[in-house]
C-alpha cells in the first residue's frame, strides 16, 4: 500500500513525540538523582554548598552523601596538598614552579629549589573558613601556600650569609625554614654581626695534618632574630595556623650560587686545594725524614741492643770463669782440708800406735827387767852355791870358774839372743869393795839396754 509523502511525515510525528519524551523524562530524572547524590573519595575535602539555605557541609571521608539538586555546588579540595619548586617533573600548575630566588645577608644571590607538603585540616569550622576566603583549591595554593612558603624561604635566607650557607648551613637552614612554617615567622631585626668562620689554616712547617683548622672572625649584616624574656624567638601570627594548615615535610634540593659567590666558593676550593697538596708534600717530606730518622733510630737501637747483649755474654762468661775458678778453689781447698785431716787422723792413728807400742814396750820392758832380776837373783843364788862349793873346792877353784862361766854364757845365749848388747857405759861395783861376777855385769848391762832402746822408740813416734 502506497502513502503520499505529507501522510509518511505525519505518521513518523506521531510515533517520535512519545519516544522523544519519554527520553527526556528519563534524562530529566537521571539528572535529579545525579545532582542530588554526592560520592566523596579518599584524599579529598568536599564542601557542599546550598544556595537556597546558604549552608555550607564539610565531608572529608569516602562515602555518599544527599545534595540539593540543581541549586547546590561541590568544591573539592586536596587533603595533602605539594608546592615544589624547581621540580619540573610534576603535572600540576604548582608543581611547575621556578626554584626560589634568596638574597643572602652578604648580598649575594642563589637558587634553593625546595619542596613543602602541606596537610588540610579535619575541622569543618576551619575548612569552612577557608573555603569562604580562598573559594577553591587552586586559590588556596596560588594566594596562601605558594606565596606563603616562598616568603618564609627569603625571609630565613636573609639570617644566613652565602658562604654560610654554601659551606655547611644547609641543613641548619631547612631546619629553621621548617620551624617559621609551622609556628610563625620570626620577628627580626637587622644588625651588624660578628660571624665566627672556621677555615683550613695557613700552611706552615709545624702544622700536623693537612686539615688543622683556625677560627676567624668576621663582620656582617644580618638579619638576627628578636627574643622575648625567656630567650625564645618572637614570631609573627602564622597565617597557616588559622586555618588548621599543618606542614608535614620540607625538602631542600640542590641549591646554585650566583656566578660571583660560585667563583669565589671555587677558588677557595682551588686554594683549598693547592695548600692541601703543599701540606701533603710537607708532611710527605716529613715523613720520609721521620721514616729516615726512625730507620736510624732502630739501627742504632739494635746495635746499642748488639753491643748490651755482647757485654752481657762477656760478663756471662767472665761470671762463669770465676765460678769456674772458685769451684776449683773450693776443691781444692777441700782436698787440702781433707788431706789435713787425713795426715791428722794417720798421725793420731800412728801417735795411738806408738803409744799402744809404747805401753808395749814398757811392759816388756818391765817384764824383762823382772826377768833379768829372777835370773840375777837365781844366778847369785847359785853364785852363791858355786861359791860356797867352790870354797869347799878351794883346790880347784880355776877349774869350776870356767865351767861356770861355760855354763853362764850357754843360758844367755839362750835367753837373751833376740837383744843386742853393747859395750855397757855404766859399771856396776861390788858391794862391800867386792869385785861382782860376770852373771851380774851382764845382766845389769842387758836391763840397760833394753830400756834405752824402748825410750828411743817412744821419742820417735812423740815426733
Amino acid at each position: 500500500m502506497d502513502f503520499k509523502p505529507e501522510a509518511q511525515n505525519a505518521l513518523k510525528k506521531k510515533v517520535s513525540l512519545p519516544v522523544v519524551g519519554g527520553i527526556l523524562g528519563a534524562a530529566a530524572l537521571f539528572g535529579l538523582v545525579n545532582n542530588s547524590v554526592l560520592m566523596t573519595d579518599a584524599g579529598y575535602t568536599y564542601v557542599h554548598q546550598n544556595n537556597l539555605t546558604g549552608d555550607l557541609d564539610v565531608f572529608n571521608q569516602p562515602g555518599i552523601h544527599f545534595r540539593m539538586p540543581f541549586l547546590s555546588k561541590i568544591t573539592k579540595y586536596d587533603q595533602v596538598i605539594t608546592v615544589s619548586y624547581g621540580n619540573t617533573t610534576g603535572e600540576d600548575f604548582y608543581q611547575r614552579l621556578p626554584p626560589i630566588q634568596v638574597r643572602f645577608a652578604d648580598t649575594y644571590v642563589g637558587e634553593i629549589p625546595v619542596t613543602f607538603r602541606f596537610k588540610l585540616s579535619q575541622d569543618p569550622e576551619a575548612i569552612i573558613k577557608m573555603h569562604r576566603e580562598f573559594r577553591n583549591n587552586s586559590n588556596l595554593i596560588d594566594a596562601l601556600l605558594v606565596k606563603n612558603a616562598r616568603n618564609v624561604t627569603v625571609i630565613t635566607a636573609t639570617q644566613y650569609t652565602g658562604e654560610e650557607f654554601f659551606q655547611g648551613g644547609l641543613n641548619q637552614f631547612k631546619s629553621k625554614l621548617g620551624d617559621q612554617l609551622r609556628d610563625g615567622i620570626y620577628m627580626t631585626e637587622r644588625r651588624q654581626v660578628e660571624v665566627e668562620q672556621i677555615d683550613l689554616a695557613p700552611v706552615g712547617v709545624n702544622q700536623n695534618n693537612s686539615n688543622q683548622l683556625q677560627r676567624t672572625q668576621q663582620l656582617v649584616w644580618k638579619t638576627v632574630p628578636m627574643l622575648d624574656a625567656q630567650g625564645n624567638p618572637k614570631r609573627q601570627d602564622n597565617p597557616l595556623r588559622q586555618y588548621g594548615i599543618a606542614v608535614t615535610q620540607v625538602t631542600i634540593g640542590d641549591p646554585k650560587p650566583e656566578g660571583q659567590l660560585d667563583k669565589l666558593l671555587t677558588d677557595k676550593k682551588r686554594l683549598v686545594a693547592d695548600r692541601i697538596r703543599a701540606i701533603q708534600e710537607q708532611e710527605t717530606s716529613k715523613a720520609q725524614a721521620e721514616t729516615e730518622q726512625l730507620r736510624k733510630e732502630i739501627q742504632r737501637t739494635r746495635e746499642v741492643q748488639d753491643a748490651q747483649r755482647n757485654k752481657e755474654l762477656a760478663i756471662i762468661s767472665q761470671q762463669k770463669e770465676v765460678e769456674v775458678a772458685r769451684q776449683i778453689a773450693e776443691r781444692e781447698i777441700v782436698e787440702v782440708e781433707k788431706n789435713k785431716r787425713l795426715a791428722e787422723v794417720d798421725k793420731e792413728k800412728e801417735l795411738a800406735i806408738a803409744e799402744a807400742n809404747l805401753a808395749i814396750q814398757k811392759a816388756n820392758a818391765l817384764s824383762a827387767e823382772y826377768e833379768a832380776k829372777a835370773i840375777l837373783a837365781k844366778g847369785r843364788a847359785e853364785a852363791e852355791i858355786l861359791k860356797a862349793k867352790y870354797d869347799a873346792y878351794g883346790a880347784n877353784r880355776d877349774v869350776y870358774l870356767a865351767e861356770l862361766n861355760r855354763d853362764v854364757s850357754t843360758a844367755l845365749y839362750n835367753n837373751l839372743k833376740n837383744y843386742h848388747v853393747e859395750m855397757p857405759k855404766n859399771y856396776f861395783g861390788g858391794e862391800g869393795g867386792k869385785m861382782t861376777t860376770n852373771l851380774d855385769v851382764i845382766t845389769g848391762f842387758g836391763a840397760l839396754g833394753i830400756l834405752e832402746q824402748n825410750e828411743k822408740l817412744a821419742n820417735q813416734v812423740k815426733q
